[in-house]
Parts: C-alpha cells; sequence; structure tokens
C-alpha cells in the first residue's frame, strides 16, 4: 500500500520572502550576507530552506529580513498571492 507523505509548512513567509527578494534583484548568497548584517548568521542553504518553507523563521529573524527587504514584517507574513494557494 502506497504511503501518504505530508509535507508541512514550517513558515507563512518564505513565499513572500523569495518574491521580494527576486522583485530586488538579490541572489539568495547577496540576501544571506545582507541578513547576516543584520545581525541573523544565515547562508544561501538556509534562505532556500525558508523560502521552500522547510525551515521555521524566528520573529527576530522576520524582523531582519523585513529590515533587508524594506517592507514591513506584516507585508511578509500576508500576501493575498500566498492566501489563494
Amino acid at each position: 500500500m502506497p504511503r501518504k507523505i505530508v509535507i508541512e509548512t514550517k513558515n507563512l513567509c518564505g513565499q513572500r520572502i523569495r518574491d521580494e527578494r527576486v522583485g530586488q534583484g538579490l541572489t539568495q548568497t547577496q540576501f544571506a550576507a545582507r541578513m547576516e548584517l543584520q545581525g541573523v548568521l544565515w547562508d544561501q542553504k538556509i534562505v532556500s530552506r525558508v523560502e521552500l518553507q522547510l525551515r521555521a523563521v524566528m520573529d527576530y529573524e522576520l524582523e531582519a529580513a523585513a529590515n533587508v527587504l524594506g517592507v514591513s514584517p506584516n507585508q511578509l507574513l500576508y500576501c493575498e498571492k500566498c492566501e489563494k494557494r
């Protein structure tokens, strides 16, 4: 009998972070470097896992990501496009 694989979403902001990052022309590596300047030690692999919603995001990380992208934390949590999925 085939097994069902359930993938649990680990965050609400991953897709929106990706959309904002790509929209600003930043690579994952560049974004990670800017996160580090905010005091959050992310590398490219962590950015990828966050964007794929495979890693949880702490509140201070969300705030740093919002600062890097020049948006509010709420904008990273809620987006119309994401809710339609």
